[in-house]
């Protein structure tokens, strides 16, 4: 390789003491390709391993961990009967290549489909529908509902130790049930479940204690726990940066192993509210002092793009899309033929690809997500 990309295959020790060998991870993307079971299927199994060589670290499309929490057709779930032999295969096919194998954990909250749930009810912190799905009015959690959500998300991490993933990655992002606790458009509530910001955190870091308790009650000393957030949202009154930075010094305190910011563009700067000179990546590896290991990802293509956000402080770089159109980035980023990189997408090559035939619909039919060559 290029001398000058040697910082991106240096390896990398995470908190627990787990090595990674270099600092390339494939991002949590949804596949919407599970088996109507809720197991991981074989087209699932292929892509996944067209994908794994080479990598630090390959996080799955995200596992739901409660039957009212399924966000997406095709989505598979840890409480499957029939979860157990897919996923050892899944979780094989990724360690056999030398990557560390991450299960992400999920429940969708108000953005659950209702077709898919039972009783077509989605719950959350309250009731106030999302501006993303304003016919979905979702019911208030419970208490003993709030208590069986957090034994799920320590059972799928369970599921996540039996079937052989070197680690979870808790979905803390992307509007999904824990940012709904976190955030005071969806969290309303006058319990202790919501209010000031350390009531509307108390959701999030008791999952992250039940996650932790079960790793270190059956997982190897060196399983991996990982937390995933978005640093803001789009709504009023919504998570705003100064919000994310409180968050991001509780999520040290929990000693997990590693963060993840889940940004569409890396370079974003704070878009509610004026004076921000650096962007929520730079604010946020500010504030983590080197005290964990920091993945960021956001529209990175080429191994240029990605040293340069590594040389910026960021542990590791997280690619998304990109490893969809172009499977073998590290080989051609290791071997001098970064000027081979696709950085587009061809029509029609599913097929060569090894992509999904669902995911590739949803591609084609979503104006904009990919880049497509003309």
């Amino acid at each position: 390789m290029k001398e000058k990309y040697k910082n991106l295959f240096i390896p990398i020790t995470l908190k627990n003491g787990a090595e990674v060998r270099n600092r390339i991870v494939m991002a949590p993307m949804t596949t919407f390709s599970g088996n109507s079971d809720g197991t991981v299927s074989e087209q699932e199994l292929k892509y996944y391993k067209r994908r794994a060589k080479g990598l630090g670290m390959l996080i799955t499309a995200c596992i739901g961990v409660s039957l009212d929490g399924i966000a997406f057709p095709g989505q598979f779930t840890a409480f499957a009967e029939n979860a157990d032999e897919n996923l050892k295969k899944l979780s094989e096919i990724i360690r056999n290549e030398g990557t560390k194998a991450i299960l992400q954990i999920h429940h969708g909250g108000r953005m659950a489909v209702p077709a898919l749930i039972p009783g077509g009810q989605a719950v959350s912190a309250g009731n106030i529908p999302s501006p993303r799905t304003p016919d979905v009015i979702p019911r208030e959690l419970h208490e003993a509902e709030i208590d069986r959500i957090i034994e799920d998300f320590g059972k799928a991490t369970k599921k996540a130790i039996d079937t052989g993933f070197d680690g979870v990655e808790i979905h803390g992002a992307n509007t999904y049930l824990i940012q709904q606790f976190f955030s005071p458009h969806s969290n309303r509530r006058t319990d202790r479940w919501g209010g000031d910001i350390q009531k509307r955190m108390l959701f999030p870091m008791k999952v992250i204690d039940k996650v932790k308790r079960v790793a270190e009650e059956y997982g190897k000393k060196d399983f991996i726990v990982g937390y995933r957030f978005s640093p803001e949202e789009i709504e009023t009154p919504g998570i705003r940066i100064e919000d994310t930075l409180v968050l991001v010094e509780n999520l040290i305190s929990k000693e997990l192993d590693y963060i993840h910011i889940s940004l569409q563009d890396i370079h974003a700067k704070p878009s509610m509210g004026s004076g921000y000179d650096k962007s929520m990546v730079e604010m946020i590896i500010d504030k983590v002092n080197g005290r964990i290991p920091v993945i960021a990802v956001g529209g990175i293509h080429t191994p240029d793009e990605a040293l340069k956000i590594v040389e910026d402080g960021a542990d590791m770089i997280a690619l998304g899309r990109e490893l969809i159109m172009e499977p073998d980035w590290v080989k051609k980023a290791e071997e001098d033929q970064e000027d081979e990189i696709a950085v587009k997408m061809s029509r029609g090559s599913k097929d060569k690809l090894v992509i999904p035939d669902a995911l590739y619909k949803q591609i084609e039919n979503t104006d904009g997500w990919f880049p497509f060559e003309k």
